[in-house]
């Protein structure tokens, strides 16, 4: 990362302090994220840029924040953790996000792997993303609006698919899209039964993990302007 870059993702610290963050780092190293990376990426993004100013002195709380359009910035201990798993096995290149949301969590994915492709179903949630992250200078990231059961089938395969709101089930298109020994991270559930899984394409097909209860909003259909 260049010294231009790192003084750009470091920027507006003055409005919430160094400890805030180092707190935060701190509470999700005891919860279990051990990635130095994953830590350290978290440290340096500007999560306030991501939140409604009006939200921002919450921004470094370990809690997921409203966006609008009934959709939430990600508790980052659950970015931390996601990511982790994707980068459980090694250096990824190709990684697809199924909801961009506020950006966030694409922010921390453009700095642990090579390119990112993001799908995103409200429009305007995806144009304030890339003015976000081309304000960071993060430009290994491609958006695509549109329907995230669907994937990106036109760019596949992936190495890893990570998946930010809660499906009903597996997509099967998600699965199809997987790169032999790519790992998806998504939760999978309804209502309050909601269940994080690792799911990795074997060379026989597909082995699956359960990592405990999670809270997301719910994987929609259909793209929304």
């Amino acid at each position: 990362m260049s010294r231009e870059q790192d003084d750009m993702l470091r920027r507006g610290i003055g409005m919430t302090s160094q400890r805030t963050r180092e707190r935060l780092i701190q509470r999700l190293y005891e919860e279990g994220v051990s990635n130095a990376k994953v830590l350290e990426v978290i440290r340096r993004t500007p999560r306030h840029l991501f939140v409604d100013e009006a939200l921002a002195h919450r921004a470094y709380e370990d809690t997921a924040l409203p966006i609008g359009h009934n959709q939430t910035i990600s508790q980052p201990y659950m970015v931390a953790r996601m990511s982790e798993l994707l980068l459980e096995a090694g250096p990824l290149d190709k990684v697809m996000e199924i909801g961009t949301g506020s950006g966030y969590q694409t922010a921390v994915l453009s700095q642990l792997v090579e390119r990112v492709f993001s799908v995103e179903r409200i429009k305007v949630l995806q144009d304030r993303a890339k003015e976000r992250l081309v304000e960071l200078n993060l430009r290994n990231v491609v958006f695509r609006w549109g329907d995230g059961w669907e994937g990106w089938p036109a760019l596949a395969p992936y190495n890893g698919i990570i998946v930010t709101a809660v499906a009903t089930d597996v997509p099967q298109a998600l699965l199809d899209q997987l790169a032999p020994g790519g790992r998806l991270v998504i939760p999978v559930g309804s209502g309050e039964v909601q269940q994080l899984m690792l799911i990795i394409r074997e060379e026989h097909g597909f082995s699956r993990r359960v990592l405990g209860s999670v809270r997301f909003v719910p994987l929609l259909n259909g793209p929304l302007a």
